[in-house]
């Protein structure tokens, strides 16, 4: 039996490896409207991921920032946690993915071949909720993903960056939500000051294929372009996104629907960002709000 704590997000379509444990499943928005044929993620715009056959997956719901922009859920602490070891983990995707997508079987527009693409996934999305540093054995989770054939995104806020040194992935992700200290502590929330050890892990990007993310918060943190710039381009990272925060899921508890900018809003702070640095605009994507960068070869 699950904790009351963590029901809800059962409610919610998160499908839990083990009752004891806190590592989940949980299919995202555009996994789905891809089984439909209809868009994809602009990871696949941007990086030619295929949605229906990504998993969207946490090995921990802990986290130690408590981000006022998040749409997680800081509520549903999971009491007297254990860990999955990383096979339990690799072992039960694909189970718990078709155990999420089974409604979709019978659904007329599903075809069948898509069908059974999705539930073959090639791709796993390190990102559902809770910052995955925090499993004590994250590198070796995604070096047994690698070892299996997946596609492996990690998307950390960058507070343990030794743990990061040791993750190969295939694409590495570090939040970058503030110009500066202060800020960051503003919008951030952690549970002590990390800033430090961010900048440390945004400095070792230049050795991965990696990509900074920017939510950008109207009035809040979308100021400073040039402070922006100066992390982005000595980090050397491969990419950036600068996206634009959505009104959804828990952020709705803390922030108004005002502090979503538009994605004109997004482009123009993403080409000030640009022009601080050697990086140019690669790509964008309206639906998403979502511009990305690349380093100029």
């Amino acid at each position: 039996m699950l904790p009351e704590q963590c029901k809800p997000l059962r409610r919610q379509g998160y499908q839990f490896v083990r009752s004891d444990a806190s590592a989940a499943v949980k299919p995202c928005l555009w996994c789905k409207k891809a089984l439909k044929d209809q868009d994809m993620c602009y990871k696949h715009q941007f990086y030619g991921i295929e949605s229906h056959r990504c998993v969207q997956l946490t090995p921990t719901l802990r986290c130690n920032q408590r981000c006022l922009f998040c749409w997680r859920s800081f509520e549903h602490v999971f009491p007297g946690e254990t860990e999955c070891s990383p096979q339990e983990i690799v072992d039960a995707v694909p189970r718990l993915q078709k155990k999420a997508l089974s409604g979709y079987k019978v659904s007329p527009y599903v075809r069948e071949e898509r069908f059974l693409e999705a539930l073959d996934p090639k791709h796993v999305a390190i990102s559902l909720s809770g910052e995955p540093t925090l499993y004590s054995r994250l590198p070796e989770l995604v070096t047994l993903f690698n070892e299996k054939g997946y596609t492996t995104f990690v998307v950390s806020n960058g507070t343990r960056p030794w743990v990061l040194e040791d993750c190969n992935p295939f694409q590495l992700y570090v939040s970058l939500d503030a110009p500066e200290r202060e800020t960051y502590l503003k919008v951030c929330r952690p549970d002590e000051d990390y800033w430090d050890y961010i900048m440390q892990s945004l400095s070792m990007l230049g050795k991965k294929r990696s990509a900074i993310r920017i939510t950008l918060v109207r009035g809040l943190n979308d100021h400073m372009p040039e402070l922006y710039g100066r992390i982005v381009q000595d980090s050397g990272a491969t990419y950036v996104e600068v996206k634009g925060y959505m009104f959804l899921g828990y952020s709705r508890k803390r922030l108004t629907r005002d502090r979503m900018p538009p994605h004109s809003h997004v482009r123009s702070f993403a080409e000030q960002v640009a022009a601080c640095t050697d990086y140019e605009v690669l790509d964008e994507n309206q639906a998403s709000r979502v511009v990305c960068l690349e380093r100029r070869r």
